[in-house]
């Protein structure tokens, strides 16, 4: 039977939202149906299925979430039908559809429930807000593309992240050493059991960098909003910023490091506060709406 979608992106990182509000209508949702949906040629095209339902309503989503919390669960999943944690880019989607359909009220926080915990988002007009919580860092690891290594930092935004700095006239092209990022970058196993997304870095100025990523299931992307939060955690370690070191802010208390990250399909500000805190701002539009029966 045909069932309601729609159709949102931020910073040109798509998705796939099926209203899903009882949790009634998909059941575990088949990944072979997200695979279907994402698919870009024989479905509706996307880097990953949000489905909307409400916590209480869903025996998954309280494993990680109390529906006094949140009322809503952004359950979401990866274009090959995988699970993950967390989609910074999902999650402003997500809020946004919210607020459009009247679902939660104008103005106010937004938390919302996701397999990384509560996240909360403030929207004020184009811009939203999302504070994706602490960064959790694990120390240095190793990608390679081809014959090309470097080392990288890993960094837990509620999803896994190894965020490699390209070398000084290196370049973020498609024909530099990243090449297309159409195979999944070389990864050390033993500490990404379960997979990895993988940003590469290219210096722009102060405060200021370009990256792409090759998302754990999706393949590269557009955006990746918990890439350019692991970005940014990074980028701010290795210029001595870090919360235990922020920068003062003028007044003689300590500043926050706030970093603009370009991405190829948009700019996302974020900011990594005295507190220890992780907050990511950009866009977010819901494009199109029907029904489906794929």
């Amino acid at each position: 039977m045909p069932y309601p979608f729609l159709k949102g992106h931020g910073t040109e990182n798509d998705f796939v939202l099926l209203p899903d509000h009882d949790g009634t209508l998909h059941g575990d949702l088949d990944p072979a149906r997200v695979a279907r949906l994402c698919d870009r040629r024989a479905g509706i095209g996307g880097d990953g299925v949000l489905r909307v339902v409400r916590t209480a309503a869903y025996a998954a989503a309280r494993e990680h979430v109390d529906p006094a919390e949140a009322e809503w669960f952004m359950d979401y999943r990866n274009s090959d039908g995988s699970l993950s944690e967390m989609c910074g880019n999902g999650v402003r989607v997500f809020a946004r559809h919210l607020l459009e359909e009247g679902l939660v009220e104008p103005g106010r926080p937004i938390p919302v429930g996701t397999r990384a915990g509560v996240k909360v988002i403030e929207v004020e007009g184009d811009r939203i807000t999302v504070d994706m919580g602490r960064p959790g860092l694990h120390g240095a690891t190793e990608v390679a593309v081809g014959a090309t290594r470097w080392p990288a930092a890993h960094v837990d935004m509620g999803n896994p992240h190894a965020v490699a700095f390209l070398a000084e006239g290196q370049t973020l092209a498609a024909d530099g050493p990243v090449g297309s990022l159409t195979a999944e970058p070389a990864y050390d196993q033993a500490v990404y059991p379960h997979g990895v997304n993988v940003e590469f870095v290219e210096r722009r100025g102060p405060g200021h960098v370009a990256m792409r990523v090759h998302e754990r299931g999706s393949g590269e992307t557009r955006s990746c909003g918990t890439g350019a939060c692991a970005v940014a955690v990074a980028v701010a370690l290795a210029d001595g910023r870090g919360p235990g070191a922020a920068v003062d802010d003028g007044a003689g208390g300590a500043g926050p490091a706030t970093y603009r990250v370009d991405l190829p399909g948009g700019t996302l500000e974020i900011t990594w506060t005295a507190e220890d805190r992780v907050l990511m701002s950009g866009p977010a539009v819901v494009v199109a709406r029907g029904t489906t029966a794929l």
